[in-house]
């Protein structure tokens, strides 16, 4: 009877202790569980580019910007989303990243007044954004670029040392501005006529829309109103622009005039061997993306960021910005090698192909 009891017994105690370890178990993998989702959708860090016409965004922002990400906070999910040029696909981009889950959304608008609603939206529903190179409008968090009234300054100088005793008050230019859309693009176009104003006369004046194609028309009515041989020198708010230009030049046998450019894309740098482009602006994609990167894990963490967004910009929805200001550099033949191939943006079997070999060896860079 004693024997049975005590078998009763240890078997019930067993059972008990059977049903605890399970039950801890399971309580466990739940917590386990829970947290993982929690974390995976308070962690999660959403990048939104404007274009791929762009070289720079796919080939060097996107990567530079996952891989400080994925440094700093390695447990972070990461959503990306290009708007191919389109406002309205960027702004279903921000939607769709918000049901989600994405806490902090880093963003290059592709219309920084038409995004206005989209960023609302998602801050009233919680969510961080960072405005990425192109101050959008709404309530943003942060903003992170370069001085872009310098970048402008630095074209429209560069422009002006390659023309030489050419820079004179009846020198007729024509310049090529940017997207209206995009505030850089004002912002370029005020330090460029901040500099040139006075100095040559800006004859002809359009936007080329960041797109080579429209620049290029753009470029053959200029020269159709005043004359091929009338023009001095052309501003290019960019080198994807520059690129067409520089086709409508040649088409129309306009040669050895400067024509600026902006953004140190590989191709604007071949260009700019072979004489074809006499500058553009390199603005470090790298240190951008991961100044970036590190204002969304801070905002994601709670963290304070007036230590690095130091400057306050004002946007054209009139909020108050903290800002983080890169400075940018003009990039000339004589500073290939100190500036994209030292950095390593570049090396010189990329930019001297075998179409630039000679123009190469000629500027000292084989």
């Amino acid at each position: 009877m004693n024997a049975t009891m005590r078998r009763v017994v240890i078997g019930a105690t067993a059972v008990s202790m059977a049903l605890s370890i399970a039950a801890c178990g399971k309580a466990g993998d739940d917590k386990d569980s829970d947290s993982g989702s929690s974390g995976s959708g308070d962690k999660s860090i959403g990048l939104l580019l404007p274009d791929s016409v762009t070289a720079r965004y796919e080939k060097f922002d996107k990567p530079y910007f996952d891989a400080k990400v994925k440094a700093l906070c390695s447990d972070c999910k990461l959503e990306y989303a290009n708007a191919a040029a389109d406002p309205a696909k960027q702004a279903q981009q921000v939607s769709s990243m918000v049901t989600k889950g994405v806490k902090v959304i880093v963003i290059s608008a592709q219309d920084s007044a038409a995004i206005k609603s989209s960023i609302q939206s998602a801050v009233d529903k919680g969510v961080k954004v960072v405005a990425y190179d192109r101050l959008a409008q709404g309530p943003v968090s942060a903003y992170v670029s370069f001085d872009n009234v310098k970048v402008g300054e630095l074209q429209g100088q560069a422009l002006l040392d390659a023309l030489g005793a050419k820079a004179t008050p009846t020198s007729k230019i024509v310049m090529i501005n940017g997207d209206d859309a995009d505030p850089n693009a004002g912002q370029f176009k005020q330090g460029a006529h901040k500099v040139l104003d006075g100095k040559v006369d800006i004859a002809y004046e359009q936007s080329g829309l960041w797109k080579d194609t429209v620049a290029a028309q753009k470029m053959s009515a200029a020269i159709t109103q005043l004359g091929a041989k009338n023009i001095a020198g052309v501003y290019a708010a960019n080198d994807g622009m520059a690129g067409g230009i520089a086709n409508t030049l040649k088409g129309a046998k306009i040669s050895g005039i400067p024509l600026t450019g902006q953004d140190a894309e590989l191709a604007g740098i071949q260009r700019i061997v072979a004489g074809t482009q006499s500058s553009t602006v390199y603005k470090a994609f790298k240190p951008e993306a991961e100044a970036a990167a590190q204002l969304a894990v801070d905002l994601l963490n709670g963290k304070d960021i007036k230590g690095a967004a130091s400057e306050t910009l004002t946007s054209g929805s009139g909020d108050k910005v903290p800002s983080q200001l890169l400075t940018p550099v003009s990039v000339t033949k004589a500073n290939i090698k100190d500036t994209v191939v030292k950095d390593g943006l570049y090396t010189v079997a990329d930019i001297c192909t075998a179409e630039y070999a000679a123009a190469c060896k000629a500027a000292g860079l084989q």
